[in-house]
């Protein structure tokens, strides 16, 4: 009698997987790299990776709603004579007219301001809607110096410098040419209809020395009022806060790979910077070494997505958080109510990332006149609004728990991690053991 072998289930590689070689197939056919939206993709250390310690008997809770919990901050009191006061320690990113459409800039002024809090203008210069709309706007001022004038540096209430960004660090913005209508074009003195791609660099400072100018500069083009801030993309956190402090920055605005961007290399997005949950506790030791922490402030984005985020964000020592893909999704963006229209372009709401060729079904990333009648710039703003406070309230009901009368009174203290390497970048213990990576303990 013969036996034959049962056959086995075909393996797929892990290395060469379904996505990968689909982009293989995808540059010999093509000759060009793959460019979309949004942040990383990858599986990261993140947030999820750490869990709170609530109070006990050791720690004495507060009541939820009998015992006050602060979320005030005030963001730029190092120089500034007109600091910046927010009721909630959760900002709005910089995302520009030209990526987002003049109604979604609109929505996000007005959810904004409902909270309580600022938006920022991003690339491509500063719209009537979104000043008209933001009662705390930052001005953001770009290497590429689109649509920069004195006059709307005075107009702000903040500033805030430029070196990078996390889905790019050391990379500049691209804004494809079907996105460049005809109020863009003058906006930003381009010709219409023509890809374009700003500097990786600022034209006129190659260092810190340099950066110490340019915010001299700027307080005096603004009678030292604005508080100016310093973004930079999460790859040495530490050196580049400590520098960005020893410029005369008033705030630190720190974001991590996971931190999106309307269009740039997908190689770019998923294989440059770090995590955000390794950034922040480096850019703390640097304002700690300096003695400086609190005094300037420091603004965590990248990934940031609900309260617990928040919470632990300001557990490990930031002053606030900034939110952009969140504060998008929030308003309308891969909706699923356009879930045909998603199809059509072969794609679904939950992974859409094309965000840079102007055809987003929601209307939000995208120049289209037609497309943009989709945003109700009111409803989507009292959307964000509703947003803004779930997320504080969420951070406040963890800070209650852990015995803090004010969202800053939360620290490392109040965590533990779940994985060896989110402990090892949170520097906290993992769960059930005193013990962090490099550091000792059991």
């Amino acid at each position: 009698m013969s036996y034959q072998n049962p056959p086995t289930k075909p393996r797929p590689s892990a290395t060469f997987d379904e996505y990968t070689m689909s982009e293989i197939r995808r540059a010999a056919a093509t000759g060009i790299y793959d460019i979309r939206g949004a942040g990383a993709k990858r599986k990261l250390p993140h947030f999820d990776d750490l869990l709170f310690l609530g109070a006990s008997i050791s720690r004495y809770p507060l009541e939820g709603y009998r015992e006050k919990c602060g979320t005030n901050v005030v963001l730029g009191s190092r120089h500034a004579k007109k600091p910046i006061e927010l009721k909630i320690p959760i900002t709005i990113a910089g995302m520009s007219f030209g990526s987002l459409s003049g109604p979604a800039k609109e929505a996000l002024g007005r959810g904004a301001t409902i909270a309580g809090t600022s938006t920022t203008t991003g690339d491509g210069g500063m719209t009537e809607e979104e000043r008209g709309h933001s009662e705390i706007l930052v001005y953001q001022y770009l290497p590429s110096r689109y649509g920069m004038n004195p006059r709307d540096l005075r107009r702000a209430d903040a500033i805030e410098i430029v070196v990078g960004q996390g889905a790019k660090p050391g990379g500049g913005g691209m804004l494809l040419g079907q996105k460049i209508s005809d109020r863009v074009a003058e906006m930003r003195t381009l010709p219409k209809g023509i890809d374009q791609r700003s500097a990786s660099r600022h034209p006129d400072w190659t260092g810190p020395d340099d950066l110490e100018i340019k915010i001299l500069e700027l307080r005096e083009i603004t009678n030292w009022e604005k508080p100016i801030y310093v973004k930079v993309g999460g790859a040495r956190p530490y050196y580049d806060t400590a520098l960005a402090v020893k410029a005369g920055a008033d705030v630190v605005v720190l974001d991590g790979m996971q931190g999106g961007t309307a269009a740039t290399q997908e190689v770019f997005i998923e294989n440059v910077g770090m995590p955000t949950l390794a950034c922040i506790r480096p850019a703390v030791q640097a304002l700690q070494d300096l003695g400086m922490h609190r005094k300037v402030q420091l603004i965590i984005s990248g990934g940031v997505r609900n309260g617990a985020d928040v919470a632990k964000a300001l557990a490990l020592g930031a002053d606030a958080v900034s939110i952009g893909t969140a504060a998008l999704i929030a308003i309308g963006e891969n909706d699923p109510r356009w879930a045909a229209d998603y199809e059509a372009l072969h794609t679904t709401a939950t992974a859409y990332d094309d965000w840079h060729e102007g055809k987003d079904p929601s209307g939000i990333t995208t120049q289209d006149p037609e497309l943009m009648k989709r945003v109700d710039p009111v409803a989507a703003g009292r959307r964000l609004a509703n947003y803004l406070k779930v997320m504080a309230l969420e951070a406040q009901t963890i800070a209650r728990a852990c015995g803090k009368n004010h969202v800053h009174n939360l620290e490392p203290e109040d965590l533990c991690a779940l994985t060896i390497e989110a402990s090892a970048m949170a520097q906290v213990p993992l769960a059930g053991t005193s013990w962090i990576p490099g550091k000792g303990g059991y």
